[in-house]
């Protein structure tokens, strides 16, 4: 069966790219033996990311009201009130009075300093849930949760193992013990999660992108060369972004690692598979292995290059946030991508111009270029000239914005928390042993919340502070209150009076998971509320604050939700410049962003209704739909530019949806099988066993499925093939000095319309 012939293309690179071209594939062993030293280098001299970084949760503001507020209640009562490591005891049928006696016991000579192998442990405090000692119990002498207290410099990893010996040296089998649970041990556990999947997760992504390259291309070689400049970037990210991180004093955080290493494997795989299938139309159509290398460089080097940019400023965008998470994230990721671009355009086509046919080499079919040019995909061709006729292109233009409007109406009911224990799998003895301390008291045992009131002589007002403390116990969302005159407390503690009288506070056990986001909207409405609570209690002149988990919490995300208009502003901007700048033109580029926005809402839209709707999640990890939002722009610029950008060229010698119908077939081929493996990169996050880390994997892995195979596919062609000449390009006119410029004119119209009627009929 012949193959049907292309229409020919009238583009040619411009001077400057082809002299770049010419350059790299000139210097092709030195780039490659340079890359190779830098790898090395940096191994053996530049700290990696992940050493000396910190989890994400610690990336919190110094100047956070809710810390203020703890710090301010260490000073003047010299104890904290909060404790974020606890022992759990629990029987179901009810622990025996000796065990309870023996808890009190055993916690009053802790902070007697009877025990002297407890340090840094300095008091602990039992709660029991025996009816009328404890408010809120849901149960009834079956649990008892023994806080812990250390001073706050200790590091998290010191509090979990003095908890550990603890209990080895001090509980019997006798004593139920369920196991060390809390906000703590949570962070520790998920950080020690995070690196032993790492591992694994790299291993296994490498393979999945190897797979899908070698597929692609039915080539064992392309793939390894798509993984030697992925490893390449990724090394050198990795340790260039742990130099800079020790040298500025940014703390990058851990969980940062996973999502750069799917981030550079699936966007250096994009930027190798365009230059990949490049150089193998031309080495089909018969073309020397350098002149095939020069030609896919000079063609596509300035497209990656400027997607590159543009993703990297649209990631980079996330620096102008107030919150230090999203200041940790933005300037990693765009770090990435730029290393990322710049070993693709200079490695890649090196790599190419050496080894030539042998990278495409099979055994399992004949050897390029015996049978002539490569075709398009048939399926493409037709699909293409149908897309471009403005009678199917409105329909299907109207049907795709209609399917990713309604998939983006959950995003109405979003809700936000911060995860810590409720992140941890079911099963994990920590998320086991806090599920016990929930079932015999309230969800919010394991993160009280902390109200401080400061003023004059406030201790001593003990009256309104009752009056207070019932206020509280009456606010919707809290299970529990205590405060002045509570019973049952080690003796010598000043626990919830000021000694110089200047300070009072209470602890509120919340009815629901602590950091969950209705506890989050629970610490909201009760910061806006104690001014008023204060006044009905009669404490005119006082003030009050919140501190602890969930205060800590309720700022990050209002501070989340404040910095998402700065954020979104950013990212389009500098994603809107780029586009502009590259296309030359200003409705097309607005109609593209569009396009990419309609696709983040539907992203953002489809996991709300998965981890809030369907799989009842309490509201989604504050982080997760910035971050997903932010990659997701970047990463569908990277689309607009490879889909719409060889079209967009072509234009400038030819009516636009012509252009469109030339270039699609192509283009969208390369595109969906980038788009798959970067897609595949990310939903791999799955492998680490963590609730943000779940919901980033969907998120992306969608976000990056819908963007490719709907809006770059469908919505993007259609909606200039719908809005035609009114956003084309100028077209160049006809070179000068061709002795006959108009009848050189004619003759290439008349070539190229002989060239569609072999493609098959086009209605323009």
């Amino acid at each position: 069966m012949t193959d049907v012939v292309e229409p020919r293309s009238r583009w040619r690179p411009n001077v400057l790219m082809r002299g770049y071209a010419a350059l790299v594939v000139a210097l092709r062993w030195l780039i490659v033996g340079g890359w190779a030293v830098a790898v090395v280098l940096s191994v053996q001299y530049l700290p990696a990311t992940n050493q000396g970084g910190s989890d994400l949760e610690q990336l919190v503001s110094a100047g956070n009201p809710a810390v203020a507020s703890e710090v301010r209640s260490f000073e003047k009562f010299g104890f904290p009130l909060l404790s974020r490591v606890a022992v759990v005891q629990r029987k179901a049928d009810g622990l025996p009075q000796a065990t309870q006696t023996e808890a009190v016991a055993r916690a009053r000579a802790v902070s007697d300093g009877t025990y002297s192998d407890v340090a840094p442990i300095r008091a602990a405090v039992p709660v029991m849930n025996t009816l009328g000692l404890f408010p809120g119990s849901a149960e009834d002498g079956t649990t008892i949760v023994t806080l812990l207290f250390t001073d706050p410099d200790v590091a998290f990893a010191d509090q979990v193992a003095a908890a550990e010996k603890f209990v080895a040296a001090h509980y019997s089998a006798d004593d139920a013990v369920v196991g060390i649970t809390g906000s703590v041990p949570a962070r520790v556990e998920q950080t020690r999660i995070l690196q032993s999947k790492v591992p694994t997760l790299e291993l296994i992504t490498v393979g999945a992108v190897f797979l899908i390259v070698a597929f692609a291309f039915r080539s064992l070689i392309a793939a390894l060369l798509a993984l030697g400049a992925a490893g390449v970037a990724t090394l050198l990210t990795l340790h260039v972004g742990g130099a800079l991180a020790e040298r500025l004093g940014v703390p990058v955080p851990q969980e940062t690692q996973p999502l750069l290493v799917a981030l550079l494997l699936g966007v250096v795989t994009d930027y190798v598979v365009f230059y990949l299938s490049a150089a193998r139309r031309q080495l089909a159509a018969g073309e020397s292995r350098l002149d095939a290398a020069r030609h896919a460089t000079a063609r596509y080097t300035p497209i990656i290059a400027v997607a590159g940019a543009t993703a990297a400023a649209g990631t980079g965008a996330l620096i102008v946030a107030d919150a230090p998470t999203f200041r940790a994230f933005g300037p990693g990721m765009a770090l990435a991508i730029l290393i990322g671009v710049l070993v693709s355009v200079t490695l890649v086509p090196a790599l190419l111009a050496i080894f030539g046919r042998f990278v495409f080499w099979s055994p399992l079919r004949c050897p390029l270029g015996t049978r002539g040019a490569e075709p398009a995909p048939v399926g493409g061709r037709w699909w293409a000239r149908l897309l471009t006729r403005r009678w199917f292109a409105l329909p299907v233009l109207l049907l795709c914005v209609g399917g990713l409007v309604a998939a983006a109406l959950p995003l109405q009911h979003i809700r936000l928390g911060v995860s810590f224990v409720e992140a941890l799998p079911p099963g994990h003895p920590t998320r086991v042993a806090a599920d016990a301390a929930e079932t015999g008291f309230a969800d919010g045992i394991l993160s009280p919340t902390e109200v401080l009131v400061e003023g004059a002589g406030v201790a001593g007002r003990q009256a309104e502070l009752a009056k207070l403390q019932q206020a509280l116990s009456r606010e919707p969302g809290v299970a529990a209150v205590l405060g002045p005159g509570t019973q049952g407390l080690p003796e010598g503690l000043s626990v919830f009076q000021a000694g110089d009288g200047s300070a009072a506070r209470f602890l509120l056990v919340l009815a629901d998971e602590p950091l969950g986001a209705r506890a989050v909207d629970t610490a909201g409405r009760l910061d806006r509320d104690l001014p008023g609570l204060l006044r009905d209690a009669g404490l005119d002149g006082a003030t009050a604050s919140l501190g602890g988990d969930t205060a800590v919490a309720h700022v990050i995300v209002d501070q989340t939700v404040h910095d998402l208009g700065r954020i979104a502003i950013a990212a389009l901007l500098a994603n809107l410049l780029f586009l502009v700048l590259f296309l030359r033109a200003l409705i097309a580029p607005v109609g593209l962003l569009v396009c990419s926005v309609l696709a983040i809402g539907a992203t953002l839209g489809l996991t709300t209704y998965v981890f809030q709707d369907r799989l009842g999640g309490d509201g989604l990890t504050f982080y997760v739909p910035f971050a997903a939002a932010v990659l997701l722009v970047a990463l569908g610029s990277d689309y607009n530019i490879f889909g719409i950008g060889p079209a967009w060229r072509e234009a400038r010698t030819r009516p636009l949806r012509e252009a469109l119908a030339i270039t699609l077939p192509h283009s969208a081929k390369a595109i969906r099988t980038a788009a798959f493996t970067l897609a595949v990169s990310f939903g791999l996050l799955l492998i680490v066993p963590l609730r943000p880390f779940r919901e980033l994997a969907f998120a992306l892995a969608v976000g990056v499925f819908i963007d490719a195979f709907i809006v770059r596919s469908l919505l993007a062609p259609a909606l200039l093939s719908v809005l035609g000449s009114t956003v084309a390009p100028t077209v160049d006119p006809p070179p000068s000095g061709a002795g006959e410029p108009l009848v050189v004119e004619q003759r290439a119209r008349s070539r190229d319309a002989q060239d569609l009627r072999t493609a098959g009929s086009y209605d323009g």
